[in-house]
């Protein structure tokens, strides 16, 4: 075999292992965006490759992907800020120093996994602070989360990785997240969908969010579709099928090709509806300081039913 032809096979085979990842900035598929447990499982070997289990200490020491490295969702936010809104954006600085904690580097690809129900949306905040900092095209879920990889019995151990530092470039932050003032000037716009990631009593006003010395207005978003977070994954946390999930974007007044903002309490659970949303191929934005901003807003307009 010629030197030329069998670099040209190591190409080849690159491109291959590769396929569930696409470069950065470009177009991505349900396929880029999702890997199975099957996939992952010839990958645990890869140095380039960077496992995340998200969720608490005590269900990571008890069972993990082996090499994967716990997150939780406040080590890559911030808890309160000092205008009292919850789980924000770091800088692009704080940021980058976390992620290089975790081992990412500028050739990382990059997994991330839920280890419970209530670890979806814990993911997908996630991936979505990944993909506004230029990673979210060597970013991907494991569908199905934990759950999935133990039913393909695959391993699982309680052995903590060695820490590694990675080698990462300063980050170059995409304009994904908006305010509420983007929001309001957007409420019927052409093009644009505002959609609540909300279960939909609270969309409803059957129920009202926020705290006791806090509460949020009663209701959504005027003019605002619903796509409750729990509704986008099935009953093993799989994502719902193309068909099935554009049936609910559908309800929810989403057009092809239509930008999504999603909102939700306070910036989690809306990630749901915004990862959903990318698996059909919309452009997505989020309202980070959710219903819990619009709510401080005297002239935010809100409905107490479907619109």
């Amino acid at each position: 075999m010629s030197l030329t032809l069998s670099r040209s096979l190591r190409t080849l085979v690159a491109l291959a292992v590769a396929l569930p990842f696409t470069a950065a900035g470009a177009a991505q598929s349900r396929d880029s965006l999702l890997v199975s447990p099957a996939w992952l499982a010839t990958q645990l070997r890869d140095p380039q490759l960077v496992v995340l289990h998200v969720g608490d200490q005590a269900a990571y020491m008890k069972a993990h992907i082996p090499g994967a490295q716990l997150v939780g969702l406040y080590d890559l936010s911030v808890r309160t800020t000092d205008a009292g809104l919850r789980l924000e954006m770091l800088t692009a600085e704080e940021l980058r120093s976390k992620l290089s904690g975790l081992g990412v580097s500028d050739t990382s690809r990059i997994v991330l996994y839920y280890d419970s129900p209530g670890g979806v949306t814990q993911t997908t905040r996630l991936v979505f602070t990944l993909d506004r900092a230029g990673l979210g095209g060597r970013t991907a879920v494991l569908d199905g989360g934990l759950a999935a990889w133990t039913r393909a019995g695959h391993p699982v151990t309680a052995e903590v990785p060695a820490a590694r530092t990675g080698r990462l470039s300063p980050l170059s932050i995409r304009p994904m997240v908006v305010d509420g003032d983007f929001v309001q000037s957007r409420l019927q716009a052409p093009g644009f969908r505002i959609v609540d990631g909300r279960t939909p009593a609270f969309y409803s006003g059957e129920q009202t969010g926020g705290t006791s010395a806090a509460p949020h207005k009663t209701g959504h978003i005027a003019g605002a579709g619903s796509v409750p977070f729990s509704s986008v994954v099935d009953d093993q946390l799989q994502w719902k099928s193309p068909a099935d999930l554009r049936a609910l974007f559908d309800a929810a007044g989403v057009k092809p090709g239509d930008t999504v903002i999603a909102y939700c309490h306070i910036g989690q659970q809306a990630t749901a509806a915004i990862f959903a949303a990318r698996l059909l191929g919309h452009p997505v934005l989020l309202y980070d300081g959710s219903f819990e901003d619009w709510s401080r807003r005297p002239n935010a307009p809100v409905a107490v039913r479907k619109d």
